[in-house]
């Protein structure tokens, strides 16, 4: 079953660590290879507050989406967009 993870960037704080981020994240999610569904393009917020960006990923299964995620790779990248912004980030099954 499908497994989404959704990062949505709700304010900056560092660009430099956001593009430190940028840099490192690439060869992370080579090695998970998600499909991304969406990536910091033109958005509409139509409910709640407004948002910088939002990335939606998509997994072949739930168990991928958490090792991705919980990697030492992934966790030592993240860390810069951490620094870099303040953010929500959801890891989610889809239908079935």
């Amino acid at each position: 079953m499908v497994a989404y993870a959704i990062f949505i960037r709700k304010h900056t704080l560092d660009q430099e660590e956001l593009d430190i981020y940028a840099a490192k994240v690439g060869p992370v999610l080579g090695k998970y290879a998600p499909k991304v569904l969406a990536g910091h393009g033109a958005h509409e917020v139509v409910e709640g507050d407004d948002i910088e960006g939002l990335v939606i990923l998509a997994f072949p299964n739930l168990d991928l989406a958490r090792r991705w995620y919980h990697s030492p790779e992934y966790q030592e990248a993240v860390q810069h967009r951490l620094k870099g912004g303040r953010y929500h980030g959801i890891i989610v099954d889809g239908p079935p």
